[in-house]
Formats: structure tokens, C-alpha cells, sequence
């Protein structure tokens, strides 16, 4: 790369002649008459012009890549020089410093400004996007148009940005930091008073575990939550990958952080961060990331000037922050097993986030692979039952390849992903409680496609623990290895700080550590190569001349396919160093932490000693639920309209085994249509009430429905069907499951018709075989539907049922033949069914079925409703078959068998609602 070596005139190459004249410009050159003869000549086969071309080509490159090199050494300097620097592509504005605050801190918050041309819509929600601070500065959230920021500013959202200064307050930590956060959004919702929707959240990286904190400190600030890249669970990891895991072990623990902080007179200087980042793929850092700039210097320049802005934008943090970061998150981590209390005797416990959580992350990040993402998940629960219990909705999404930064900095995982996050976060915050994933396709290649929005089609899948278990692939007795290195991280950051830490603080001084920071050697990689050193004086002029007349060979070069195939090598070289080297750090650190002596030193191997600490186990959390149970079961029956037809939408969406977009304007549809004047907020509590209530009792939830419209005319039940229908039809057809289950839903609803005669008398098939034909149509000439009886269906085996498809009867002569009465009565009130709720120890279904979630008492009796001439008739040829089950479904059908299915149909047996009084009254035949 020996820049004075490039052939800038003729007179130094007299060969030049025979292929290009430097000394015209922009190639304008003319060629001596027969050049090409006489080179073919000397060089039948090619191989001198192909050695010059590339020769040239390199030295060109050369000069190129050290300017570009050059400016990137000015640009750092003119960054690190500002008071508030940040690589926002957008205009901002402030709106709240945090340095104001009761306990100040270094970050602000941001307003956004839209580009010219792009509309902000006041009534949307919020948009609001938290940035790493991990030794870069801020900015990479809304880096360029296709980021985070970009995708809600088209969307219309109005967006704000948290961001920070160079340096902390003193004194700052991370508590104070947590409440800055909270602060600020708080100041932002009061921005939005004309709407009730709270704002979304997007957390990258560190931010994420920092906005984790704060919503659940502080639940009632937030709207739904994206965490991009954000590591939670600090010991979770596959082996064989996620190499900085590691680090705190085979350091020692802690006591380097202490370390390196009092050597910066209690600042930590965030470029030893960046470093700890570029040494996990060496080939990247010393090779790669050049070669390629190297390799397409003339396309490459700008974006790669673009990115090192950013990631050479070095900030520092506060010695009490970092060390409160280390101990207990990388180290001990304490958050994801709600062991964190702040000083004012708080719990930091994650389950307490009311909020939607999206989890993103990707299998090509080895920063904070899908385990550390997502194991926080399996810390605080048991189960995904666990997760419905507390009402919380997870939904994970794992790419396939992006590596760290390009979760948030890539513009193609932008153009995606984000923007279906975005695009369906009102989605997201109604979506019932439980464990999703999600997948996202191409709109063109899924069925009615042309009912899509985007190009993109977001589906959301309920998951259990099992599968989650395949990202997370937890091994318990790797908890104990990162136990032992938390004990051993408490005694050797004790000795540090009682036999060196009062020697270094003696001896150094502001001045020292400002000076130790100025010589750190990426520092010192940006101000070697600026205009500040003068033997760069010269390459601007080169550079400009090069520009001009500049002479790329093509890739079927031989000796640039050399070159290529050169870089390669090494690359595999410098990738194969890496592996060895964490392999070995990885058996070291398993063969040294794993030892029973050491563990038993620390006191870790006496079984007595539980340290992994799962709370979801504790007796609170327990009693928590049961209590919950309790006042879901005394609603059941209570409500009105509103409830019966959000009840009856839940059900009926909840039969397929997977959602998206397309049961999300149905769900706004009845927003629309059904609850025209109710705030969101509102709206979600509605829905996640019902589904509660589907998945404690589906059974009992369905019967119960009659009772909900009670007092309802038959107009306004046509009405509420009328708006199912509605609602239904707003995205497509209902699928087949889905269609039976709204015939189900329709004959409830005509049993609450007042002009009905609705009796819980089962029939007998003689009476019903005597009905007259002018009544109903005849059997050939109706469409077969689904059992319309009460759920579940209590039927017997011989009693066989001919399925019609409901509707308004026409008018005929005949009479509806009565009803055979019964012995006893079926009917069982809401409050005898909380009595016998209440009785019995929950049970909890291994198969995920209706039981599961919300641990669902047995229900003992059945509502059947009495058919007459507009309901499907009873023979003795037809038997009733339940509505199939999708599996993996939100609402599963799981209805009991009865005890009495062997009995004849003609002959009714006696309900009884007590269990005891079961077992004393002998069948009535």
C-alpha cells in the first residue's frame, strides 16, 4: 500500500502507452497506432497486462483507502468534540434534560422531526426508542431512514428518542438512570392527551434490560415492549457458542471492573467495551471489515463512514454503574430471577410488567444469542400456564442470520421485521396472555393475499415450554458453574477493594486518567490516521488525482481473483484462531467451575442450598392465582351484552392454531362496530377478561351466555349476530373449525330469545319424530351444520341428533308437538357452579385444553336446550358429534364426557348438581 508507488504522469511509465494515458483526464486517452497489435505481441497470452491492470488498480485502492481512512479520523475528532453528539439521521428537538431531575443523570429525552413530505398522525400511539448505552454513543436506533425510527415515522406515529451525553452525572446509577426512563415517559404521555393508548417502548441492546426495569417498577407508563438484541439472562447459552459468557469466570470475576474504573478516577472508559465486542471475531475486526472497504472503495466509502461514526462515538460510564451492572446482571444475574431490590426497598420483579413484551432476537448473534434473550422467559415461570396466570402476553421472533447490530442497523431487518412490529403493536396489545412466536412470510405466498396491508404477513403461534426449550436449551448444571463464579466474584472484588483498590485511589488523578483514556489504543487507531498527523498531508491531493483517473480491473482478473481467494484464506485462518480459542476458554472455564471441591468451598454443593431462585414457586405468587381464580369465577355469570359478544368473538377466533393480522381487523372491527364509544384500555381488560374466563370454565363460560342476554329483545339479538357476522367477514371467510364454532355461538343466542319457549327438558325422539313437516323443511333439502346443543354436550350414545342449519322458522299450520319432562331439572345457576369451582383443587390439563392456564374446576351439569320447530330435529339414526379441535389453539375444546352417555335418549336420567347426591340417587328410568 505504498501510495508514492502510483504511476501519476507518463514520463515514470513509458509502458502506459500501450494501455491508457495518465496524463489525460477522466480517461480520455488516446492510443498509440498499433498498441494493441504490439501488446498482444510481446504478450500473446496476457498475463504482463493482467499483472499491470492489477498492480495499477492496487495502488489506486491504496491511496483511495487511506483517505477514506483519514476522514475517518477527522470525523472522530469533530464528534468526540461535541457537547451532545449522536448519529440520528433525523432533526430532534429536547424536551426534557435528565440533568434536571431531582437525581440528575446524563440522558435526555428527544422529539423527532419528521421529514419533509411525511404526516404525523396525533391520534396514533407514541412511538418511543431507548438506545444502548454500551461504550457507543447514541443515535443507531434512527440511523438512517430504514431504522427503527424511520419505519414509525412513516407509519405516522410521533416518535421521541432517549438518548445521553458523553459523560455521567456524579453519583449516577442505574436506579437513577431506571427513573430518568420513567420520567420521561411519563412527560410524553402527558404530550398525548388525545389519546389513550400508552406509548410503545423499543429497547436496544442494554437499553432493553434498562426498560425492562423500569416497566416493572413503574407497569402503568408503558404500552407494549420491544426488546431488540436485549440480554436478560446472563448464564443461559449453548455450548459451543456465546463465548462472552465466559469472561466474568475466567477474569476472576467483578474485580477488573473495579479495576479499570479506579484507573479512570471512577470513570469507566466505554472503548474497553468495544474492544471486549471486536476481539469475538478477530477476522471481522482486522481483517474483514477493511479488506471489503479495501476491496470496493469506490461504492463502500460513504456507509462505511457512516457506520464508524457510530461505533467509534466512545462514551463513558460511572464506576458505581458499571460495577452495578456487572455484579448483578453479568455476573450474578439477579434480574431475571427477580432477586433485585432498588434502595427504597422495592422488588425488581419482571413478572410485575403488564405490558406486551416482543422479544427479538437472532441465532447469528453472538452477543446475546436466543438463550440469553429468551431464558428470562423459563427463570420466572414454570410453565406457559404460568405466563396466562399473570396476564402477560410474551411473543418471541428469532432471525435466521443477522448478526448483532443488524437487529437494529440493518435496513432489510427494518424494511421487515420492524416494520410488522410496528404495523402490529395495536395487535400485539390485545392479543390474549400467553406464549407466542412468530413468523413472517411473504403476503403473496399465504392465502387471501389481497386482503394484506403490506407485503409481509405476521402470524402468531401459541407456544409451550417445550418448544421454547429448543431457543433456550437450559442445562442446570451449567447454573451451578455460573454460581460458583458469583461467589468466587464476591471474595476476589472484597480482596481487590481491601488490599489495592486505597493504593490506586491515592495515586491517581484526573489528569492521569484523562491521559490513559487519550492512549487507548482504538482511540488511538482514529487520531493517528487525521489530519492531525502530517504525514497524511499529501493524500488528499493523491486521492483526488486517483478519483479522476481511476482505473478498477474487473473480478476475472487473475491476480485480483488471487487477491480474493488470498483474503479468503485468511479469513478462514483468523476464524479457525477464534474457535480454537473459545473452545479451550470453554472447556478451561467447565473443567474449573465445574470441580465439586470448589463448588463446596464456596458453599454451592450441599443440596440444601437452592441457587437458582425461581419465583414463580414462591407461596405469594401462588396464593396470587388462586386468588385470581376466585374472582374470575364470580364474573362468569355477570355482565351484560358487552361481555356475551366479546365472549362469543374470542371463542369463535380462538379455534385455529395460529393468528395474525386477519383476526386483528376483526378484532377492530368490533371495536368499531360493537363497543363504538370504549377507550382501549378498556377494550383490552374486556377482552383479556373473557379469555380468562373461556380458559378457567370454557364450559360453563358458553352455558352462561343466555344468562348474559337476558333482557335482550329478539331485535337486539339479531343485532348482536348481525355484528358477529359483521365482524367475522371483515378479513375473509371464518375457517371451517371456526364456522362451527359460530353456529354453536348463534343457538346460545337463541335460547336468551324472550318469545322463545326455552326449556332445559331434554326431548324425547318420539315427540320430536312427530313433528310435522310443514314446520320445518325436510332433511334433503337443508344444509347440514354442526350440533347446535348447549356445551358441552351431555348426550348419550344411543340418542342421535339431525343437525340443521338455524334460522327464523316459517310459519305453518302445525303445532310443535310439547316436550317429554324430565325427572329433575338441569339447570345449574352461576353461583352453585363458583360454590363447586371453589370446592375443588384446581387441575391443571396436560393436553393445553380449556383446563389449562387458569386451573378450570369440573363442571357437573350441563344447560341442553329444548328443540322446537326452528332447531335441528333429534332422531334416533344421527349422533352428536363435538366440534373438532385445532390443536395448538388460544380456546381448545375440551368438553367432559358424561357419565350417563350409555343411557337411551328416550329415557331422561336425573341431573344432580352435587357430587354427594350423585352417588346416593339412583338413575330414574
Amino acid at each position: 500500500m505504498n501510495f508514492l508507488a502510483n504511476p501519476l504522469t507518463t514520463s515514470l511509465f513509458p509502458a502506459s502507452a500501450f494501455t491508457s494515458a495518465w496524463s489525460k483526464q477522466h480517461n480520455d486517452a488516446t492510443t498509440v497506432p498499433g498498441s494493441e497489435a504490439i501488446s498482444a505481441f510481446f504478450d500473446p497470452f496476457g498475463f504482463g497486462r493482467a499483472a499491470f491492470g492489477y498492480w495499477r488498480d492496487s495502488m489506486e485502492r491504496s491511496v483511495l483507502y487511506l483517505d477514506v481512512m483519514r476522514e475517518r479520523g477527522n470525523q472522530y475528532l469533530e464528534h468526540m468534540e461535541q457537547t451532545k453528539p449522536n448519529v440520528l439521521g433525523f432533526d430532534t428537538e429536547v424536551l426534557m434534560d435528565g440533568r434536571t431531575l431531582p437525581r440528575p443523570t446524563n440522558y435526555e429525552l428527544l422529539r423527532v422531526l419528521p421529514h419533509d413530505g411525511t404526516e404525523i398522525d396525533l391520534q396514533k400511539r407514541p412511538f418511543v426508542v431507548v438506545d444502548p448505552r454500551a461504550g457507543h454513543g447514541p443515535g443507531i436506533g434512527g440511523f438512517k431512514p430504514d431504522s427503527e425510527l424511520g419505519v414509525a415515522l412513516k407509519a405516522g406515529h410521533p416518535c421521541y428518542f432517549i438518548g445521553f451525553l458523553p459523560f455521567p452525572e456524579p453519583g449516577q446509577t442505574v436506579e437513577d438512570v431506571v427513573e430518568a426512563e420513567v420520567a420521561f415517559l411519563r412527560h410524553v404521555i402527558e404530550l398525548h392527551p388525545e389519546t389513550t393508548e400508552k406509548p410503545m417502548v423499543v429497547g436496544n441492546c442494554q437499553a432493553g434490560w434498562q426498560i425492562m426495569m423500569a416497566a416493572a417498577l413503574e407497569p402503568d407508563v408503558f404500552g407494549p415492549i420491544l426488546i431488540a438484541g436485549a440480554p436478560l439472562s446472563y448464564w443461559a447459552g449453548e455450548h459451543g457458542k456465546a463465548p462472552m459468557r465466559y469472561t466474568g469466570g475466567m477474569a476472576g470475576g467483578s474485580w477488573i471492573t473495579a479495576l479499570t474504573s479506579d484507573i479512570g478516577d471512577g470513570l469507566f472508559d466505554g472503548a474497553w467495551l468495544v474492544q471486549n465486542f471486536e476481539r469475538l471475531n478477530p477476522a471481522n475486526t482486522y481483517w474483514k471489515k477493511q479488506y471489503h472497504l479495501y476491496d470496493n472503495i469506490d461504492t463502500e466509502a460513504g456507509r462505511y463512514l457512516d457506520f464508524e461514526r457510530w461505533w467509534g462515538g466512545h462514551v463513558v460510564l460511572g464506576g458505581e454503574e458499571i460495577q452495578y451492572i456487572v455484579d448483578n446482571l453479568f455476573v450474578g444475574n439477579r434480574l431475571s430471577t427477580a432477586q433485585l431490590v432498588t434502595r427504597d426497598g422495592r422488588r425488581i420483579d419482571l413478572r410485575n410488567v403488564r405490558s406486551p413484551v416482543v422479544v427479538f432476537c437472532s441465532r447469528g448473534d453472538d452477543i446475546t444469542p436466543p438463550p440469553q434473550a429468551l431464558g428470562w422467559i423459563r427463570d420466572l415461570y414454570e410453565n406457559a400456564d404460568d405466563i396466562i396466570a399473570n396476564e402477560q402476553t410474551i411473543v418471541y421472533c428469532q432471525h435466521d442470520t443477522t448478526g448483532h447490530l443488524g437487529i437494529f442497523v440493518s435496513g432489510s431487518v427494518s424494511r421487515k421485521e420492524h416494520t410488522e412490529f410496528t404495523a402490529n403493536m395495536d395487535y400485539i396489545d390485545v392479543l390474549p396472555p400467553g406464549l407466542y412466536e412468530t413468523s413472517i412470510s411473504p403476503a403473496e405466498k399465504g392465502e387471501d393475499a389481497e386482503l394484506f396491508e403490506r407485503d409481509y404477513l405476521l402470524e402468531f403461534m401459541p407456544r409451550n415450554f417445550e418448544e421454547l426449550d429448543r431457543a433456550v436449551m437450559h442445562k442446570p448444571e451449567d447454573d451451578r458453574r455460573f454460581a460458583t463464579v458469583a461467589r468466587i466474584s464476591e471474595i476476589n472484588l472484597g480482596l481487590y477493594r481491601l488490599f489495592m483498590q486505597p493504593w490506586l485511589k491515592a495515586i491517581m488523578t484526573p489528569e492521569a486518567a484523562r491521559f490513559i483514556r487519550r492512549m487507548h489504543p482504538i482511540r488511538l487507531g482514529y487520531k493517528l490516521l487525521s489530519d492531525r498527523n502530517p504525514l497524511s498531508v499529501p493524500l488528499p491531493v493523491m486521492a483526488e488525482a486517483v478519483r479522476k483517473n481511476r482505473h478498477p480491473v474487473s473480478q476475472d482478473n487473475l491476480f485480483k481473483a488471487l487477491e480474493t481467494m488470498g483474503s479468503d484464506q485468511l479469513v478462514a485462518s483468523l476464524n479457525a484462531m477464534r474457535d480454537l480459542r473459545d473452545s479451550s476458554t470453554e472447556k478451561m472455564f467447565m473443567d474449573i467451575y465445574g470441580q465439586p471441591l470448589l463448588q463446596a468451598a464456596v458453599g454451592l454443593y450441599g443440596d440444601a442450598h437452592v441457587h437458582r431462585r425461581r419465583p414463580g414457586a414462591e407461596p405469594e405468587h401462588r396464593r396470587f392465582i388462586e386468588q385470581r381464580q376466585e374472582e374470575l369465577t364470580e364474573k362468569i355469570a355477570k355482565g351484560s351484552a358487552h361481555e356475551a359478544v366479546m365472549r362469543s368473538l374470542i371463542y369463535v377466533l380462538g379455534g385455529a392454531p395460529a393468528t395474525d393480522e386477519r383476526n386483528f381487523k376483526r378484532l377492530r372491527a368490533s371495536r368499531a362496530e360493537l363497543e363504538p364509544g370504549i377507550e382501549l384500555s378498556e377494550f383490552k381488560r374486556l377482552v383479556r377478561e373473557q379469555f380468562f374466563i373461556l380458559k378457567l370454565d370454557r364450559e360453563l363460560a358458553l352455558n352462561s351466555l343466555p344468562d348474559l342476554l337476558a333482557g335482550n329483545s329478539n331485535a337486539d339479538i339479531d343485532g348482536h349476530i348481525s355484528h358477529l357476522e359483521h365482524v367475522f367477514a371483515a378479513s375473509g371467510d371464518l375457517s371451517e373449525h371456526a364456522a362451527e364454532r359460530f353456529a354453536q355461538i348463534k343457538a346460545l343466542f337463541d335460547k336468551a330469545r324472550p318469545d322463545k319457549s326455552v326449556s332445559s327438558k331434554p326431548v324425547s325422539s318420539k315427540a320430536v319424530a312427530s313433528k310435522s313437516a310443514s314446520a320445518v323443511k325436510p332433511a334433503a333439502a337443508q344444509k347440514p351444520a354442526p350440533s347446535v346443543e348447549a356445551v358441552p354436550a351431555q348426550a348419550k350414545a344411543s340418542e342421535k341428533v339431525s343437525s340443521a342449519k338455524p334460522g327464523p322458522a316459517k310459519p305453518g299450520p302445525a303445532k310443535p308437538e310439547p316436550t317429554a319432562k324430565p325427572t329433575a331439572s338441569t339447570k345449574a345457576t352461576a353461583s352453585t357452579k363458583s360454590k363447586a369451582a371453589s370446592a375443588k383443587p384446581p387441575q391443571a390439563d396436560a393436553e393445553g385444553s380449556s383446563k389449562g392456564g387458569v386451573s378450570k374446576p369440573k363442571a357437573s351439569t350441563a344447560v341442553k336446550a329444548a328443540p322446537d320447530a326452528t332447531k335441528p330435529t333429534v332422531s334416533e339414526t344421527q349422533a352428536v358429534k363435538p366440534a373438532p379441535v385445532a390443536k395448538g389453539s388460544v380456546v381448545e375444546d375440551s368438553a367432559p364426557k358424561s357419565a350417563a352417555a350409555s343411557e337411551s335418549s328416550s329415557e331422561p336420567t336425573t341431573k344432580v348438581d352435587s357430587t354427594a347426591e350423585r352417588k346416593k340417587t339412583p338413575t330414574k328410568r
